[in-house]
């Protein structure tokens, strides 16, 4: 089977002056179609040539890697000529000069940066395995659409349907065209069987305007990230909420989701968020994922990893990015962030700690903090999406005797998805108690709230972010380390939950409320903080590019 391909690369592009030579990413723009030409040698009996007019592709075709390239004669370089007789021109000069038939002619343009080499591959073998003429690149692009039609604007359509719902749409991408030597000639490279291979968006651009430029050159610094999370009732939530954030603002690259098969509750709330998800049993599964979607960058969220672990991804990511991370793997890695911890005398040059690497919710840099009130009325409750400790309950029971002193005041209950024991914890709106479950947007009862009583983790930052003074308590020993949600940052911390009675923290809550001097100081530190910046600098991490 010999495959003669053929790169048109004319000079003189007038939308894009030097189109087909300037540099793309570091490569000049035909580099990429000579690249994936060249891979199909690995396969297949092939000849490579570029028809060219132009003395700049011919040198970096031609001179530069010995690639054979035609002069264009000057004929069939004008804006008016089409490409089939360019493509019958060096057919036939290339057969003359090797002696003998092609069995198939393919055609590929200069102007398709993004089509990826295991993708012409396949295209090549599939039309090689059956018993087309002709095989055209194309993107399936369905949208309402309108032509002119005996001067008057019609549309292209019976009904109007959902763009997933409409017949598909096949346009020509300009990747590849695969043809059988006997229906090529001068006026035609399309034969009587024509056949069309579907190919991803992000493989469709073909360079013609300098929207399509910039386009390409995104796709082209896209990376693959594979996030590694966790998500179980003992764990909590905020692994799988923190990747969510980060996957949210990673907009244009290629991500992926694994997490095991005990993340039950993580499982659920990624499939509720569209990402592309596998789910492993065990080391040897991930490992088989990495070796087959080979990611650029992988986002360890699975607090402390042990040095085997962190070498055996090495092994297939160039880039690897820990968070929360003090195991013996940590030293491994790229970068480790620790926006809860704040150790200090640590001095690791890929650790990057405190609360100016807290990657922020959207929603907390939107909603504006509530004005300050020298009175409590509202009091907000929120121990995170999973509250392992039952802290919910506790607080629960802790406000229906605080009503009885204080009637006037409000205590707004926000649980978790993953709360177990919603059905004990309802509202009772006599006594001034209301229950909101899985809550979309925090921000706003945060925006209302005058005092709130949390946990230790990634909520203090988000509380201080609005200006809510905060008592918090600790789900368990590792969340007492986070150094945050200290005095000196506008938050009374009463050390670990569970061993906290009920006395004090009622006595400290009438205590909070009935100093507004306090509240009003803790407030002041909370606001001074900066977070606007933490996604952006954890984004920089993780692209490595800080």
């Amino acid at each position: 089977m010999k495959i003669l391909i053929v790169i048109p690369a004319r000079g003189g592009s007038k939308r894009i002056p030097r189109k087909n030579v300037r540099i793309m990413c570091g490569r000049p723009l035909i580099q990429y179609s000579l690249d994936n030409a060249l891979s199909l040698s690995q396969k297949y009996e092939t000849d490579v040539v570029v028809s060219t007019d132009d003395e700049e592709v011919e040198n970096i075709a031609g001179k530069r890697q010995g690639i054979r390239v035609l002069k264009r004669p000057e004929e069939l370089a004008r804006d008016s000529i089409t490409l089939d007789p360019v493509i019958y021109d060096a057919l036939c000069r290339m057969e003359e000069e090797k002696g003998f038939k092609y069995d198939l002619v393919l055609t590929m343009q200069a102007t398709s940066p993004t089509l990826k080499k295991e993708t012409l591959l396949a295209a090549v073998e599939e039309f090689i395995a059956g018993d087309l003429d002709t095989m055209i690149s194309v993107v399936n692009r369905t949208h309402l659409s309108w032509k002119e039609e005996n001067g008057k604007i019609v549309k292209n359509y019976e009904k109007r349907l959902n763009s997933q719902e409409l017949p598909k749409n096949f346009q020509e991408t300009g990747g590849f065209l695969l043809s059988r030597r006997t229906v090529v000639n001068r006026d035609s490279r399309i034969g009587e069987k024509v056949g069309v291979y579907e190919i991803d968006s992000f493989e469709a651009v073909d360079i013609d305007t300098e929207e399509d430029w910039i386009v390409a050159e995104a796709i082209l610094r896209r990376k693959r990230i594979l996030f590694r999370t966790v998500g179980q009732q003992k764990l909590g939530m905020g692994h799988i909420y923190r990747c969510l954030t980060l996957a949210y603002k990673l907009i244009g690259h290629e991500l992926l989701f694994v997490t095991d098969e005990e993340s039950t509750l993580g499982i659920q709330k990624l499939k509720e968020s569209f990402f592309p998800m596998k789910v492993i049993k065990d080391e040897g599964q991930f490992e088989q994922i990495l070796c087959e979607y080979r990611p650029d960058i992988v986002v360890n969220d699975i607090l402390d990893t042990e040095a085997a672990y962190m070498q055996m991804v090495k092994r297939y990511a160039p880039r690897v990015v820990n968070f929360e991370d003090e195991g013996t793997g940590a030293p491994y890695a790229d970068a480790v962030i620790n926006a809860l911890y704040e150790h200090g005398t640590r001095q690791k040059t890929n650790v990057y700690e405190g609360f100016k690497y807290f990657c922020i919710r959207d929603e907390f840099l939107e909603e504006p903090p509530k004005e300050f009130s020298t009175e409590v009325k509202n009091v907000m409750i929120i121990f995170g999406g999973a509250d392992p400790a039952d802290l919910t309950g506790k607080l629960y029971r802790i406000c229906m005797m605080l009503h009885e002193a204080r009637e006037e005041v409000e205590f707004h209950f926000i649980t978790g998805f993953a709360y177990g024991k919603k059905d004990e914890v309802v509202s009772i709106p006599e006594k001034n108690i209301f229950v909101h479950h899985d809550v979309k947007r925090v921000s706003q009862y945060m925006g209302r709230a005058d005092l709130a009583i949390t946990s230790q983790g990634r909520t203090i930052y988000e509380l201080a972010s609005m200006g809510v003074p905060a008592i918090v308590m600790a789900q368990n020993e590792r969340e007492a380390e986070h150094v945050f949600a200290g005095i000196q940052n506008g938050f009374i911390n009463l050390g670990l939950g569970e061993r906290c009675d009920a006395g004090t923290i009622m006595k400290t809550m009438v205590w909070i409320m009935d100093t507004p001097n306090v509240r009003r100081e803790m407030r002041q530190l909370q606001l001074s903080r900066e977070f606007a910046k933490g996604q952006d600098r954890v984004i920089a991490l993780i692209l490595g590019a800080e």
